[in-house]
């Protein structure tokens, strides 16, 4: 029996809640959260700034510290504690580590970090963190160039104290240029090195050419430049690691062959593959000659120091031939590698595999984001200056009031009252005018107040240019990028190769100029077809791919995208996806989305294709105001897009017509139901700055819903759907009806045109109209072909309801 007493209570009694909780589940959700926590926030770097967490950490805590190249070095370990303890809560081991690896010239291509002692090799580790110094390298600036101008996002730390920012404005690709490795749960990074000019000169490239093909990428990144030098060995894996992020090469150490002694000759190497140091070569090849699997060596001498770099000597036996113990050394010692390339990186929180165009991409966005900031940031501060000088002009034209007001005041809130009744400033100017010294007022001379404010309005009218116009924004990172390559770019470093042998020579992707078709689907999909057989899209046959345009053209030659904007975008025939030619409907379910070939502004959408081959007629375009205009489709040369009409606030254009004879009807249709057409030789051609002329009389709160041209000499019919105007678009079925072209009858230009859709009740508007070539075909949003009912002959029915709501009505037949 125990006895209880005040040492020893009775124990309390507690309500007990068990949880039962399915060990499956939590496993489940454990695991995911840690192989989100290991891809996100250690393993995987962003495709912007090409940096780990640990590494965009380190930079911005040394770049805080103010450990620039013009600094002195400090101890390692007191900027790996500093980002322990603010940014990065993990092992100071870690830390170390990449801080070691953005100092080490023969990891990284462009170093971050200028270190200051033994930061290691590639066969020994560095020393340890108490023994070495570091400071940021020159490059290292431009990671974290205007950083303080709001350019991007910060967020809080891990401990919510301080702000950290969520990447770095990287002003040089660094992804690409440093590479990086990562193995996170479930999927790993392998990252190649590149040279910087070459890179930035691709990215300039795509910046001009936002089409530009791989090949032409190439042009500018022909492969990997790795830290070590070396050769690359065979290009077919390059091309494919651009093309699909996954891809793999050889890499050769550089040699040559000389005399070592008077009777000997020897191999002499002076780069190794990237990661392999000479002591490992020599220790495998002294296993290979121990086992006597290599054969004809006498010697292997590592002089490697700091002075020569890498150099290694392998002496051969007399009596045999030195090129043939390099190819047995290639084969069996790491003197030959490989290095498998795998572009996995993060893209908006995503882990996505990247190809060189998309990589180039991702961090083009990201600096004309960088840009945009930092000019809406210097705008915002010029503004808040000149709002200053403002006031400070009209208090030094008038300081002596000024002065006797202050003086007469009884206190600072009545001063501030009283200057900002008398002289009609805000509490902004007013406070600045009461906090500044009266010695420092009076030294203010108008003169260079006046300049000041010249500057300021002169430097806030660039910048608002600049944030107004995309194409300069574009300008400005490419004219950024050139004056970094000019500053740091270097030779490259690795020799390509396209056999064992043979000095490298450029890809090129020949394709010879057949004639093709070039295709548009409903749903924005682009391809092109081998051939130029006429097209037939059947609907029991045609799937998520009805043919809106198809032009003919050749595999060399190039098309143009006309848009709602009036604009006219070049398309390359070269980078669109080829289908197989049948004289059936093709499928497009092979085809790419539009917008991987052109971009198109907020609220621009592409209407069609058009040839760019010379032609007297040209095209016809009608907009939603009535408007008509012919015009030549020729490109000017050194353009990508153009404009095509002048359009005026508000307007856009709804449809366009390509004329072959001349002899075409322009066929305008509009929201309450009017058709007129007219004859294209009524509309006399301008050039492209013109702003057009009437084409059809609108009723008040009426618009040109459809507009197109249709050769008389063949079967033509209109499609009309009518509906409800407060509806949600897709929503409502309409009536649809399907009537005989020649059942309209032809009025002059400038027109109301006559009725062809009656409205029931409840109707008050077309939500869809079409006029072309019979037979034809409709579409839904998905894309699926929705069969049409054959013309009923009626000019002004109204229709019946279709099956369902029909986005998009095309001819069947292309020829």
């Amino acid at each position: 029996m125990t006895r209880r007493s005040a040492k020893n209570p009775p124990p309390e009694k507690f309500d007990e809640k068990i949880i039962d909780v399915d060990v499956a589940d939590e496993m489940q959700g454990s695991f995911l959260e840690y192989a989100y926590s290991v891809i996100y926030s250690r393993a995987l770097p962003d495709a912007r700034d090409g940096l780990k967490p640990v590494h965009r950490r380190i930079l911005f805590q040394m770049d805080d510290m103010g450990l620039r190249p013009d600094r002195g070095h400090v101890k390692s370990a007191r900027v790996v504690g500093e980002v322990m303890g603010k940014l990065h809560p993990h092992g100071d081991t870690a830390i170390y580590d990449a801080l070691v690896r953005m100092a080490q010239s023969f990891s990284m291509r462009v170093p971050l970090v200028d270190g200051h002692g033994n930061f290691g090799s590639p066969d020994a580790g560095p020393a340890a963190m108490r023994y070495t110094e570091c400071r940021l390298d020159s490059a290292a600036l431009l990671m974290t160039d205007s950083i303080d101008e709001d350019v991007v996002d910060f967020g809080p730390n891990y401990d919510g104290q301080l702000r950290e920012p969520s990447v770095l404005p990287a002003a040089f690709p660094n992804l690409l240029v440093n590479g990086t490795t990562g193995i996170a749960v479930g999927m790993a990074t392998n990252m190649a090195p590149h040279n910087l000019g070459e890179v930035i000169a691709a990215a300039r490239h795509l910046i001009k050419h936002p089409t530009a093909t791989l090949d032409e990428l190439m042009r500018f990144v022909p492969g990997p430049d790795l830290p070590t030098g070396g050769k690359i060995v065979g290009l077919e894996g390059i091309k494919d690691a651009y093309e699909t992020g996954r891809g793999s090469f050889r890499i050769r150490a550089t040699t040559r062959v000389e005399n070592v002694t008077p009777r000997r000759k020897g191999i002499i190497v002076t780069e190794l593959p990237y990661g392999v140091g000479p002591e490992k070569v020599i220790e495998k090849s002294s296993d290979l000659l121990r086992a006597k699997k290599l054969q004809g060596i006498a010697d292997l001498i590592d002089l490697t120091d700091h002075e020569q770099g890498l150099r290694v000597v392998i002496e051969i036996k007399n009596g045999f031939n030195p090129d043939a113990v390099l190819e047995n050394l290639y084969r069996l010692t790491p003197m030959e590698d490989s290095f498998g390339i795998n572009n996995v990186a993060l893209v908006d929180g995503q882990p996505r595999t990247l190809g060189l165009k998309t990589l180039l991409q991702v961090y083009v966005e990201h600096r004309i984001e960088v840009i945009r900031r930092r000019s809406e940031f210097r705008r915002r501060k010029a503004a808040d200056r000149l709002h200053l000088v403002d006031g400070l002009l009209v208090a030094i034209i008038d300081i002596d009031e000024v002065i006797q007001l202050i003086r007469g005041s009884d206190d600072t809130a009545a001063a501030r009252a009283r200057l900002m009744e008398v002289f009609d400033l805000s509490e902004i100017q007013v406070n600045y005018i009461l906090e500044m010294p009266l010695r420092r007022l009076t030294k203010f001379s108008r003169i260079e107040l006046e300049t000041e404010r010249e500057d300021l309005l002169a430097t806030i009218e660039e910048l608002d240019t600049m944030l107004a116009d995309e194409k300069r924004l574009r300008t400005a990172v490419a004219d950024e990028l050139g004056d970094v390559a000019k500053q740091f770019a270097t030779p490259r470093r690795t020799v390509l190769l396209e056999a064992a042998g043979q000095p490298a020579t450029t890809i090129q992707l020949e394709v010879s100029d057949d004639p093709c078709w070039v295709l548009l689907s409903s749903t924005g999909l682009l391809a092109r077809t081998l051939d130029t057989s006429p097209l037939a899209a059947e609907g029991s046959r045609v799937k998520h791919d009805v043919i809106v345009s198809a032009v003919k053209a050749s595999a060399r030659s190039e098309v143009a995208v006309v848009t709602s904007a009036g604009q006219s975008v070049r398309l390359q025939m070269l980078d669109l996806p080829t289908l197989p030619a049948t004289a059936a409907a093709p499928s497009l379910a092979g085809g790419a989305p539009l917008s991987e070939f052109i971009d198109l502004d907020r609220g621009e959408s592409a209407l069609g294709l058009a040839s760019l081959e010379t032609s007297a007629e040209g095209l016809a375009l009608g907009t939603a105001s009535g408007v008509v205009k012919r015009v030549a489709i020729d490109s000017p040369s050194n353009k990508d897009r153009w404009e095509l009409i002048a359009l005026k606030d508000g307007d856009e254009v709804v449809g366009f017509g390509a004329l072959r004879s001349g002899d075409e009807e322009l066929v305008f249709i509009t929201s309450d139901a009017q058709l007129l057409h007219f004859p294209a030789t009524s509309v006399r051609p301008q050039g492209r700055a013109a702003g057009g002329m009437a084409g059809v009389r609108l009723s008040a709160g009426s618009s040109a819903v459809f507009f197109g041209a249709v050769d008389p000499g063949t079967e033509c019919s209109v499609v009309t759907v009518a509906g409800s105007s407060a509806a949600l678009p897709g929503t409502d079925t309409g009536y649809l009806k399907v009537a005989p072209f020649s059942e309209f009858p032809a009025k002059g230009r400038g027109t109301g045109g006559v009725r062809c859709h009656r409205f029931l009740r409840g109707v008050d508007t077309l939500i869809l109209a079409w006029a072309g070539h019979s037979p034809s075909i409709a579409a839904a949003a998905t894309g699926v072909a929705i069969e049409l009912p054959e013309p009923d002959g009626k000019r002004d029915g109204s229709g019946t309801p279709p099956a369902q709501p029909i986005a998009a009505v095309s001819t069947r037949v292309w020829s």
